[in-house]
């Protein structure tokens, strides 16, 4: 996937107000090689760590909302922070990760960066931080709100039971009931019934003749 090494001047760019400098204090301590990503739909950020004479790695998806960019950029911080003190010995998102991941978190919540919904959600997830952003879903919802909104794509879970929604790549689904904590659909074209995400975006499909 085509990636672009961030100048930091344009670092700025991405972030929200009030936390660059801080973001680049670690940046620049650590030596880090920062690319920004196009969107990539499994993973919003990755880590890989310095050997031989290569630098700390991290990569961010670009299309990211300035909060958004920011809690995936120290969530991969605080894998190399985790490597930096315990190496390849620990779990990826094990206590030692969170640990780090949740001392980091709480500096820039500090500085009172973030909007007082992403605050509230973020201060709950420093108890247990989840191993990946997107398995979150409760902080998807509230970043969801300062997205840039697309026309006709929506969240699963505002979709009413019965209704047709298309993914990327042009396959459709009905809604059907709520199983625990995903929404069963099934889809039309081969009868197969899935689990989707309450925050996952899909496109409603109309079907008014």
């Amino acid at each position: 996937m085509p990636k672009q090494e961030a100048p930091l001047h344009q670092l700025k760019n991405y972030l929200p107000e009030g936390s660059f400098e801080g973001v680049v204090h670690y940046l620049l301590h650590y030596k880090v090689q920062l690319t920004i990503t196009r969107e990539r739909k499994s993973v919003l950020g990755d880590y890989r760590n310095s050997h031989l004479n290569k630098n700390h790695r991290i990569s961010v998806n670009g299309n990211l909302n300035p909060y958004a960019f920011l809690i995936t950029l120290l969530h991969e911080l605080a894998h190399l922070f985790t490597f930096e003190r315990y190496g390849h010995r620990v779990q990826a998102h094990g206590q030692e990760w969170k640990n780090e991941f949740s001392k980091v978190l709480e500096q820039f919540l500090a500085k009172q960066i973030f909007p007082a919904d992403i605050q509230h959600t973020l201060l709950k997830t420093l108890k247990n931080p989840a191993a990946s952003s997107c398995a979150d879903t409760a902080l998807l919802r509230v970043l969801y709100k300062y997205d840039k909104k697309r026309e006709g794509v929506l969240l699963i879970e505002s979709l009413p039971a019965g209704a047709l929604f298309s993914i990327r790549g042009g396959r459709v689904f009905l809604k059907e009931e709520r199983v625990r904590k995903r929404f069963k659909c099934k889809e039309i074209a081969t009868g197969k019934i899935y689990l989707f995400s309450p925050v996952y975006e899909v496109q409603a499909v109309n079907t008014a003749n």
